[in-house]
């Protein structure tokens, strides 16, 4: 029994309700909060568009490219936030520039440029010498890092997102759900599908900090899928894919708290057993039924 309750103990980073409420008044644990709401807002916004278009594996070559601009960004002695940002964009831009341009499966594409911007950035990475812990972070990443700079450029992100994709909502899934349909009707489809690019792009840029390159794709895919699972009326799919996004980085944050588990993998892990748990929900209402 004194086993079992010291193991507890060491388990267990927060044994009180004292504990969690000086947790709660750290710095870091409210820029972490508010950083997870923001980018669970953003990841479940654009995630109902990237699951229906098909763009999943976009996002996640996309958070794969970005080491080479954060190695770049350590070579160059230059904040890797910095170089993350217009090397994510850039890249997203000519990926989808090849897909257009070419008679390749948008999937082929996507693994021709992954692995070739994988390969620089480890070239790069094997260049530097001394410490690396940038480049683990960018890894793993560590949203109890974030700082006030990132939460303002993930609002940036949100803000200029939500006006651009609820302004032009109705064309939006249009040209998902058809593009041959949209285009008909006057849609500017190619215009749209770059700058949903460009945006997807900044917004793997901006979550990359928080969760790591190896974890990117979860903020954006599994979210919206859960959602999808709960409704397949796109408005409702998308509050709710918000409101899944935002409610479970949250709760992540406070698992990892509490249990004083890293961070990203906190929160997709929280994403994971929400899916498992709405997925079986759900078959068993139907076999109920």
């Amino acid at each position: 029994m004194n086993f079992f309750n010291d193991c507890q103990i060491t388990w267990l980073a927060i044994a009180s309700s004292n504990d969690l409420l000086e947790l709660l008044q750290l710095a870091s644990i409210q820029r972490a909060i508010i950083g997870a709401a923001l980018m669970g807002i953003l990841g479940g916004m654009l995630g109902s568009f990237v699951t229906l278009r098909q763009l999943s594996f976009f996002s996640h070559a996309v958070g794969h490219a970005a080491l080479v601009g954060v190695a770049l960004g350590v070579l160059l002695q230059v904040n890797p936030t910095w170089m993350l940002l217009p090397f994510t964009l850039v890249f997203g831009v000519i990926v989808l520039y090849f897909i257009d341009k070419t008679d390749l499966a948008s999937d082929s594409v996507l693994s021709i440029v992954l692995s070739g911007a994988l390969a620089i950035g480890l070239i790069l990475t094997s260049l530097i010498k001394g410490y690396r812990g940038n480049l683990m972070a960018v890894l793993f990443g560590d949203i109890l890092a974030i700082d006030t700079t990132d939460l303002i450029l993930t609002l940036l992100v949100l803000v200029g997102g939500s006006i651009f994709l609820l302004s032009t909502l109705r064309q939006q899934i249009l040209l998902t759900l058809n593009p041959d349909v949209a285009q008909v009707q006057g849609v500017p489809v190619q215009l749209y599908r770059y700058a949903f690019v460009v945006l997807l792009s900044l917004a793997v840029a901006v979550a990359i900090k928080a969760v790591g390159v190896l974890l990117v794709n979860a903020f954006l895919v599994i979210p919206a899928s859960t959602a999808k699972l709960m409704s397949h009326h796109f408005s409702r799919f998308l509050v709710m894919s918000v409101i899944v996004g935002s409610i479970s980085s949250i709760a992540g944050i406070m698992v990892s708290g509490i249990f004083n588990l890293a961070s990203g993998p906190s929160i997709v892990l929280v994403q994971f057993l929400l899916f498992v748990a709405v997925f079986i929900w759900f078959k068993l209402k139907l076999t109920a039924a």
